[in-house]
């Protein structure tokens, strides 16, 4: 059974220890230009990961900028900053009062991009990492469920310009996902900032 992510007065329903969302964090001009210029400007590649004994390649396109690598066995070396990103950076970090090393752009080119359930991997157990999640393009579930309860599950519908703070223990206990769509959906971009613990 899938919960909603708000009750009927637009409030979270999960605790606000856990995440905050700014369905507005970028005017609609502003989100477009930034959409347009990441889609054209970013190097985006497609990474490999393994299952069952088998590489096979991600379902979306990737590309990280940041002060360092993102994990300390990613080899992949970090993309210098884009004076772009650097302007959001500067803005999601006064406006959440924290500070990110880096920033992982994810792009889902269609319905057929997804993520499957993670919890994300930097975070070093048993401390609480901060995830800035700027959506841009077209709206995606993102879904949440409790790792040792899966019929604990909810769902927001990330909007073009808006701003998810992931916080607290969300990483230790929760899982989140974007699903396949079979509907007709156009790209869409997500910028994760991020703190790294090396």
């Amino acid at each position: 059974m899938q919960g909603k992510l708000f009750d009927d007065n637009r409030q979270l329903v999960l605790p606000r220890e856990l995440m905050d969302y700014t369905p507005d964090f970028l005017e609609r001009p502003e989100a477009d230009t930034l959409l347009a210029f990441l889609l054209h400007n970013v190097p985006w590649q497609q990474t490999k990961v393994k299952m069952y004994d088998k590489e096979v390649p991600t379902p979306r396109l990737t590309a990280w900028y940041g002060d360092r690598p993102l994990r300390a066995d990613d080899r992949r070396e970090p993309i210098p900053w884009l004076p772009e990103l650097q302007v959001i950076r500067q803005r999601v970090e006064a406006f959440t009062g924290m500070a990110f090393q880096g920033v992982l752009l994810n792009l889902y080119r269609d319905g057929n991009d997804s993520v499957a359930w993670h919890a994300d991997k930097d975070t070093v157990p048993g401390r609480k990492t901060e995830i800035a999640s700027l959506s841009l393009g077209a709206e995606r579930n993102f879904d949440f469920r409790r790792k040792d309860d899966h019929a604990s599950r909810y769902s927001i519908k990330l909007q073009h310009g808006s701003l998810l703070l992931m916080k607290g223990d969300l990483q230790l206990y929760w899982e989140h996902r974007i699903a396949k769509s079979n509907a007709i959906i156009g790209p869409r971009i997500n910028l994760t900032f991020r703190k790294v613990i090396l």
